[in-house]
């Protein structure tokens, strides 16, 4: 049996974990590559120490831990290092998702979700049947990322990480509008997904 893989993306703070949480609440595997990037670096992990290595032992908490602000900081302010960044971590990522896919097929799932926020620009698309992006207006952006404790330079650069929301939206199957009450939001995603 085939299982058929909704590719589940949006801007940051556009609300891709809410349409994941009631996804799953319905029944629906999910994976969730956000997941996967701090399994990917926790203490022991290669990837762990290829950050180390390309950023410095300072990038590292004396608990053995990544210190996520501090790389954030510098990956942000910085497209070189964000690249280098993401070429330690995208591989590694992908293959887990597509690991977890694999396992969901061999038990004859019907419907996969795979939440993956950079789908597009890592074309993470094309392992996909069908794409949902998930928006809402720049204005609840960024009041929801301002209720994260981020300042508007800090909004800006993860804004500017992404493609633009708009491109995502041209580029999906399917838009889910996350504005407004919960059971509207959730009542779309049931006509894309019954």
């Amino acid at each position: 049996m085939c299982v058929k893989t909704f590719g589940l993306t949006g801007g940051i703070g556009m609300g891709k974990s809410t349409a994941a949480d009631l996804l799953r609440r319905r029944g629906f595997p999910v994976v969730d590559s956000d997941v996967i990037a701090r399994e990917v670096v926790e203490p022991g992990q290669p990837a762990l120490a290829e950050i180390r290595q390309l950023f410095g032992q300072e990038i590292v908490g004396d608990d053995g831990r990544l210190r996520r602000d501090e790389l954030a900081k510098r990956v942000f302010a910085d497209a070189s290092a964000r690249r280098k960044l993401e070429e330690i971590l995208h591989p590694r990522i992908r293959a887990v998702w597509q690991s977890q896919l694999q396992s969901w097929r061999a038990e004859g799932r019907p419907t996969a979700i795979a939440l993956i926020p950079l789908l597009f620009e890592t074309d993470a698309a094309r392992y996909c049947d069908a794409t949902i992006c998930a928006a809402c207006s720049a204005k609840t952006q960024r009041q929801r990322l301002r209720q994260r404790g981020w300042n508007d330079e800090q909004i800006d650069q993860r804004i500017a990480a992404q493609l633009p929301v708009e491109k995502k939206m041209l580029l999906a199957d399917y838009v889910v509008w996350t504005e407004g009450p919960l059971d509207a939001h959730e009542a779309q995603l049931a006509r894309i997904i019954p």
